[in-house]
């Protein structure tokens, strides 16, 4: 990805220079314009405040004075930051627009690249929770847990009639998510290995190896497939009418033709003269 700068500022997640405003709310286009420079503002139709957007005067505009505009909708010419699109539309609408956006990238290069590859990757950019009201649960108010553990405790609080946490969703480079997965040994393998072996030790941490990384490097079968535990031991038996169908298919030959030729008698090799 070094020749492809896009592509890097995508996966990063970095917010992209002469970034495009989207709307906030739906609502009517206005502009505005004072010392401090040119302005969008958006009016929403539930009669809420309104929302200013300054612009750059070069920008190219995408709407008009007066023009209505849904949720989400760009208005300049320009790069949306993919962390306004999760603040605005949500986790789903963003990765959508992280894949149509590096695959935009990829085409117009020639390149052709299937979405799950890079769907991959987005899950992982956006597989964190920062916890915002702990609720009855075990977490902590600006924890920074993966998804699965924050669904996995609510449904255990909700189960025993507790109040669930609430958080809200986090967007993380590929670099900054890797070295940020509970497991020390996949941090370690990526990037900063001192500093996560260190930090491991001094937390006396342990590795429950869940993910396919850290499986892979101390040479365990990966939690997949038929590597999952459940499937390890299990016995493939075919039934007794498979049985009855694999036998019934052999037909009977009659030998007798071919027992019939010859005299029967063996022939000793030395006895035997080979044609020159």
């Amino acid at each position: 990805t070094h020749g492809l700068p896009r592509i890097v500022e995508l996966f990063e997640a970095r917010t992209p220079k002469g970034v495009a405003p989207i709307a906030e709310a739906a609502g009517v286009v206005s502009f505005r314009e004072d010392a401090k420079g040119k302005k969008i503002v958006v009016t929403p139709d539930d009669g809420g405040e309104e929302v200013a957007y300054p612009i750059i005067r070069r920008q190219k505009l995408l709407v008009e004075e007066g023009q209505r505009v849904e949720v989400g909708q760009k208005m300049v010419v320009g790069a949306i930051d993919p962390k306004q699109v999760l603040r605005i539309l949500g986790p789903r609408a963003t990765q959508v627009h992280l894949v149509n956006e590096i695959q935009e990238v990829y085409r117009s290069q020639g390149v052709g690249i299937h979405d799950k590859h890079i769907e991959v990757i987005v899950r992982q950019m956006l597989k964190r929770i920062t916890v915002l009201e702990a609720g009855d649960s075990e977490l902590l108010p600006g924890e920074l847990v993966e998804r699965g553990r924050f669904e996995t405790e609510n449904r255990r609080v909700v189960s025993t009639g507790g109040k669930a946490a609430s958080g809200r969703p986090e967007l993380m480079g590929i670099t900054k998510a890797s070295l940020a997965t509970e497991s020390w040994l996949s941090a370690a393998s990526f990037q900063e290995t001192t500093r996560v072996l260190t930090d491991a030790a001094l937390s006396e941490k342990s590795d429950p190896l869940l993910g396919l990384k850290e499986n892979v490097i101390i040479g365990k079968l990966i939690p997949a497939g038929t590597g999952l535990a459940r499937y390890r031991n299990i016995r493939v038996e075919p039934t007794e009418e498979a049985k009855a169908a694999v036998y019934a298919a052999y037909d009977e030959y009659d030998f007798t033709p071919f027992e019939s030729q010859g005299s029967g008698e063996a022939v000793r090799l030395d006895e035997f003269e080979v044609p020159r």
